[in-house]
């Protein structure tokens, strides 16, 4: 094997020689010096022929003439034609240049955004501009296993990654069309599979993805940058088959002279000659693999090949694409050799093609009434996903109806993401983005992708339903342009008319179907005042402010799948940077209404207190129900970003809060003021006596602490504790010890206290109250609740009102420990035997008493007799 290091020093020598005998001047060896340049021109060819055809000045190399061979070919050649060359060598300079600019303007758009007016210049092709290249051969592939849908892309997800398609995708993302692929795992694949759209064939090979993918994109390079590109791309293929370290050298080599003074390959930004390259290293861009290049590299010293290689591993095209191949099954992740990220929590999944420090995620309420558990879900996948990868959550109030929305609402969304614990990155407002979204408005219909129209609603309704297009859908930009001037104005003609677009009226997809962008409204906005007369629509605002907030992955629930097309229709009409959608399933519970009109009407009814009853299914209704904002997200988590919509059963949710709750709530006992028993303990300590006994107030944890607990001879039972006891029964009272029952009388009892009882053999463990100090116990009251509606799920045709549950609180008044006067508001204690409570209203005196909401423990029985006054939800 020829040591291309060694041969290029010998090329040197060799030239040195010539130098050196030409010096002489007239006493030069003519002989030694033809021996010697055919000596130099015998080394450099066996060096292009060691390395692939590239020369030892990093170029394709091609043989010199001799001078009486270029002397004949100047013999041959008119003048004119030497005249044409110079022509044609002053097109090229002007094309390099050219080329240069575009190569710009290419990398500007794959980075994302830019004014509208500029993203338009780039997607136009130049005029005069040299035709494109063929596209890249169409292979067709079997279709045994199942059919390859078109722009479905299948990856084997045992493959090595370099046998994945990372070029294919890299380019996809720098072409900002990577949304447009479905990526699909399947291991019985041989080969990455690309379906086309054009033709009912597939496409294999990740160079042959690659190019067709660039072309698909429509981006404008000129002919010569895009034939030097594909002399790379060539050159990078034809190493393929080569030996590793033989792979590593002759890349390393051609990289030290051809960027000596160059970043790139070609032009002044990546492209796919760089990708393809960097591909055939083995596509060291992991960790363990970028290791494995550099350190070749450095004990070589290959200065200039390990800066581009470290570049191009760091690029986050490169990155993202290397995610979306290795990420492909839906449980790996890329190691990019950072600080290691969280392990997933259960039930989540990955987020398709996301790498560290590059997620924006968003959240975006309108502010038209409370949060509710359904929006809980949002956020709170919205702010794990944000984050576990580093990246930023953005919370934006799509304020764009002015007839629903009011500053309360908005001020009660800040104080409820609190409750939830979430602290989004920034907080933004759509009605910031109106003069944006309006310009983007007037982009369309100078395009003639927008018309207005004034079809009234019910018969545009039936018109879309039927596929009839509206008579206005031929209408000149400058017509739609005089209407939109004229509905923004105010003006009460401009009432009757709305800004549609103009995608496609026979699409099966009903939101395709020319969907309402832009109506007017003469409402003052809560923000804005009278300062706009008409407003866009969440469909048409959303894209657009989504692309320009830099939000990377928009979480929608699965009831906006049809129009996800609609959506990403917008984004690649205006030429704005592709945002990755991810549908979850939003989140119902049995027995529960989630409609803000629906909820308003039981407001307006006077049937709760407020949108914070404990009785709502709001964010604030659940909290203070006593919902535990760590069991809330476990619960949220554990259905992960899920597509399958259920009707969630409430006593799930609160088994999994019980186990929340329990580790801290301090152990409490309280007796039925007008209903109890009552027991005389004959040797037990005088009421004068003021006896207690320590404990501990959980006892599983004892570092919790201890509480004195009041005992005496005139003890409170619960009258159902009592039923059925017998004389000679040993009962435990709970945290005191053994009694022997020696007399029955009715509610009235006698017992003798057993320091030595075993507290096994009793079969009754009851809580208990002393008498003596009921003068100093809080009277504490209970409050249960049951659900709103009396129906498991309300269908669209039902009346709600008439499922509505005529009981859904009570109230139960006890005698309480003398501790429970300690609790401040929304402490979470249990009532021994009797459950889980938050307090709602801390003791203030005798007349304003300490209020306690049960909170239901996931059981359809109570822990005991004392099963309350409602069903146990």
């Amino acid at each position: 094997m020829v040591d291309l290091n060694e041969l290029k020093e010998e090329i040197a020598s060799i030239g040195n020689r010539i130098k050196e005998l030409k010096s002489k001047g007239a006493d030069a060896d003519k002989e030694a010096i033809g021996k010697a340049v055919q000596d130099l021109l015998a080394a450099k060819q066996l060096y292009a022929d060691n390395n692939n055809g590239i020369g030892v000045d990093g170029k394709p190399f091609k043989a010199n003439a001799s001078k009486a061979e270029k002397k004949k070919q100047q013999q041959q050649k008119p003048q004119q034609d030497q005249q044409s060359t110079a022509n044609a060598a002053n097109a090229a300079k002007k094309a390099a240049k050219k080329a240069e600019k575009a190569a710009k303007k290419a990398a500007y758009k794959a980075g994302g955004g830019g004014p509208p007016q500029q993203q338009q210049q780039q997607q136009q092709p130049a005029k005069g501009a040299p035709p494109k290249t063929a596209k890249a051969a169409v292979v067709p592939v079997s279709k045994s296993s199942y059919q390859v849908k078109p722009m479905q892309l299948v990856i084997n997800p045992n493959a090595e990654i370099r046998d994945r398609p990372v070029v294919a995708l890299t380019m996809a993302v720098m072409t900002n069309t990577d949304v447009e692929l479905t990526l699909t795992s399947d291991h019985r694949i041989s080969q990455a599979t690309l379906g086309l759209e054009e033709d009912d064939v597939n496409l294999v090979g990740d160079l042959a993805m690659a190019r067709y993918l660039v072309q698909r994109s429509n981006l404008v390079t000129s002919a010569s940058q895009q034939a030097l590109e594909n002399t790379w791309v060539d050159y990078a293929q034809s190493l393929t088959q080569l030996a590793k370290e033989q792979r590593f050298k002759g890349i390393a080599m051609t990289l030290e002279h051809a960027l000596h003074s160059r970043t790139y390959l070609v032009g002044n930004a990546v492209t796919m000659a760089d990708v393809a390259l960097f591909s055939a290293l083995g596509w060291p861009c992991q960790a363990n693999d970028l290791h494995e290049v550099i350190s070749f590299f450095e004990s070589h010293k290959l200065t200039t090949a390990i800066r581009w290689t470290n570049m191009l591993a760091s690029h986050p095209a490169v990155q993202k694409a290397t995610q979306l191949a290795v990420g492909v099954n839906g449980t790996t992740e890329a190691d990019f050799g950072g600080p290691k990220l969280d392990d997933l929590v259960p039930g989540m999944n990955l987020l398709e093609g996301a790498t560290p420090g590059n997620v924006v995620t968003r959240f975006p309420p309108e502010p038209s009434g409370y949060l509710h558990i359904g929006h809980a879900k949002a956020v709170l996948l919205n702010d794990y996903y944000a984050r576990r990868y580093k990246g930023r959550l953005i919370v934006r109030f799509d304020d764009t109806n002015p007839s629903k929305e009011k500053e309360e609402y908005q001020q009660s969304i800040v104080e409820d993401l609190q409750l939830l614990g979430v602290q989004p990155g920034v907080v933004t407002y759509t009605s910031d983005y109106f003069p944006a979204i309006y310009g983007y408005a007037m982009k369309l219909i100078d395009e003639g992708l927008a018309y207005m129209d004034d079809t009234p609603q019910e018969q545009m309704k039936e018109e879309r339903m039927n596929r009839i297009e509206s008579k206005h859908r031929s209408q000149t930009p400058k017509e739609a342009k005089e209407k939109f001037l004229m509905m923004n104005s105010g003006d009460p003609e401009g009432a009757t008319w709305c800004l549609r677009a103009k995608i496609d009226m026979q699409s099966d997809n009903g939101t395709l179907r020319d969907p309402v962008l832009f109506r007017q409204n003469l409402e003052p906005h809560h923000r804005s005042g009278s300062t706009y007369k008409a407003y866009p629509t969440y469909d048409l605002a959303c894209p657009i402010v989504d692309s320009l907030e830099g939000v990377t992955h928009a979480m929608r629930t699965t009831e906006y799948e049809d129009r996800n097309e609609q959506y990403q229709w917008i984004q690649k009409a205006l030429g704005l940077r592709r945002v990755r959608i991810h549908a979850f399933a939003r989140v119902n519970f049995m027995y529960t209404v989630l409609s803000k009109r629906k909820l308003a009407w039981f407001v307006e009814q006077g049937l709760v207190e407020g949108w914070g009853d404990a009785r709502f299914p709001t964010v604030r209704g659940v909290v203070r129900r006593g919902v535990n904002l760590d069991a809330l997200k476990t619960f949220i988590y554990s259905q992960g970003a899920s597509r399958r919509i259920v009707n969630m059963d409430w006593s799930k949710f609160w088994a999994e809060n019980k186990k929340e709750i329990d580790k801290k709530a301090k152990r409490f006992m309280a007796i039925d003021s007008a209903q109890h028993a009552t027991l005389k303990v004959t040797n037990a300590p005088a009421a004068d006596a003021n006896a207690y006994v320590t404990t501990s107030l959980h006892p599983k944890d004892p570092t919790m602490g201890s509480r004195a607990l009041a005992i005496g001879q005139d003890v409170l039972l619960e009258t159902v504790d009592v039923d059925g006891i017998q004389v000679g029964e040993e009962i435990v009272l709970l945290r005191w010890g053994v009694v022997k029952i020696t007399k029955v009388d009715g509610v009235a009892l006698e017992g003798e206290y057993i320091p030595d009882g075993d507290f096994k053999a009793a079969k009754r463990k009851l809580s208990w109250m002393a008498k003596s100090s009921t003068s100093e116990n809080p009277i504490v009251e209970l409050t249960e609740f049951d659900h709103l509606v009396t129906k498991e799920k309300l269908e669209e045709e039902d009346k709600f009102e008439d499922y509505v549950n005529p009981v859904t609180i009570a109230v139960t008044k006890v005698i309480g420990d003398c501790g429970l006067k300690t609790l401040q508001q929304h402490d979470i204690i249990q009532l021994e035997r009797r459950g889980y409570y938050r307090v709602d209203r801390p003791y203030v005196a005798p007349g304003k008493p300490l209020v306690l909401y049960m909170i239901p423990d996931g059981k359809t029985k109570a822990m005991s007799g004392l099963a309350g006054k409602l069903a146990h939800h």
